[in-house]
């Protein structure tokens, strides 16, 4: 097998590329020209690094991209930065993933995608209701974050348009709590649905936790059957409970 990356020089991302290339596994990851990226990865035996922004790649250059790769683990995301937040591309997230599963479906590519999200996505398919009080909060930051909304919008592209028929592009969003930094992978739990609220009590998910299930998905055949087309919550085992 061999993996794409995309956001592979974020703080989540990194982590993701660390997991599979200690794994012996073949990853190709997209960083712009003035990513940066850990030493300790750039020049490992495993890694295959392409320059560029996902945004302005033509369809030649993304068919180029995913040539070979049976898994893309996306861990895009917007710079928290007033531009970043508030200038172009406004659709990052969700129009590269777009372009990659119809990539995939013009190539009968056969994919799976494993997308990094947020408690903040509601998955309307499974009949998640979140209480009034979130409902409002969460419909404001979609009309005033821009990357709220990308968020959302990638989300319901995979739940809603890809849904669970599609003959080349499973996939998975996976949906952290509040992100934070550790150094080492703890236990975790998974859930079908947020257990807390993720606006007035949150938990937490380290990132490196992330990064680790996300691999796991990738190169545990049961794992992913039990996750496939699904939007399952990650957090760290100690905050599971409100």
């Amino acid at each position: 097998m061999k993996v794409v990356v995309l956001g592979a020089s974020g703080a989540t991302g990194q982590h993701v590329v660390r997991e599979l290339i200690n794994r012996s596994i073949p990853t190709r990851i997209l960083i712009r020209e003035t990513a940066v990226l850990d030493p300790s990865l750039e020049k490992h035996e495993h890694l295959e690094i392409v320059k560029g922004n996902m945004s302005e790649l033509d369809t030649s250059e993304l068919k180029s991209l995913l040539q070979d790769c049976t898994v893309v683990i996306s861990c895009l995301g917007h710079t928290p930065t007033f531009k970043g937040m508030f200038g172009k591309p406004r659709k990052l997230v969700s129009d590269a993933i777009q372009k990659v599963c119809e990539t995939a479906i013009r190539s009968e590519q056969h994919i799976k995608l494993i997308l990094m999200s947020t408690t903040g996505y509601t998955n309307r398919a499974i009949g998640e209701l979140p209480s009034l009080g979130q409902r409002m909060v969460l419909s404001a930051l979609t009309y005033l974050l821009p990357p709220h909304r990308d968020n959302v919008m990638a989300a319901d592209y995979l739940v809603e348009r890809v849904g669970e028929e599609s003959e080349y592009v499973q996939w998975v969003v996976v949906r952290p709590d509040t992100l934070i930094n550790e150094d080492q992978v703890s236990a975790y739990e998974l859930t079908s649905s947020p257990v807390r609220n993720p606006l007035f009590n949150p938990g937490k998910t380290s990132r490196i936790n992330v990064g680790h299930f996300m691999t796991e998905l990738a190169t545990d055949p049961a794992l992913w059957k039990r996750w496939d087309c699904k939007t399952p919550v990650i957090y760290n085992e100690l905050d599971v409970d409100g």
